[in-house]
């Protein structure tokens, strides 16, 4: 984890579909270059109709997924600036990125403004909380009743 200061800002992010409260089940693929997230959300309307999220993590540079959930969520290091389990969330001025910046200071390119591009993201569900650190993250929406389109590559 991290340690945070004055400077971190907690923003919801409302545009983006929110974490089922209940179950949201979140799946996480992660590679080297790429970090997608699934989860279940619900349509906010009297339908409450069901879709899976995917949270596409565009050129991620790190991540975490595991605790706390959500009966041990005050012991976040961001939860006294607003992040609460079962939302989607922006972290301006990250403690996180200028750690990682500093760290890698140590590199005999490293350039200091790349690091200026990236945000810090916060989903939190029920059991488990999910961070990335990317230049942005796109989501899309998928009909819970019908298969997901899956693509394979195959490489001869």
């Amino acid at each position: 984890m991290y340690d945070v200061d004055a400077e971190d800002s907690v923003v919801l992010l409302e545009e983006l579909p929110q974490p089922d409260p209940g179950a949201p089940m979140p799946a996480l693929v992660a590679a080297e270059n790429r970090v997608e997230l699934a989860f279940i959300t619900r349509r906010a309307d009297p339908t409450n109709e069901e879709f899976i999220a995917i949270a596409n993590f565009v050129l991620p540079y790190a991540h975490m997924f595991g605790p706390p959930n959500d009966e041990a969520f005050v012991g976040h290091p961001l939860a006294n600036r607003g992040l609460e389990p079962y939302g989607c969330y922006r972290i301006e001025n990250s403690s996180w990125i200028r750690r990682l910046e500093r760290m890698n200071a140590v590199h005999p390119y490293h350039r200091a403004e790349a690091f200026a591009s990236l945000t810090h993201y916060v989903f939190a569900f029920h059991d488990s909380t999910f961070e990335c650190v990317a230049s942005e993250v796109e989501v899309t929406l998928h009909p819970a009743d019908r298969p997901l389109p899956l693509t394979i590559e195959v490489i001869p």
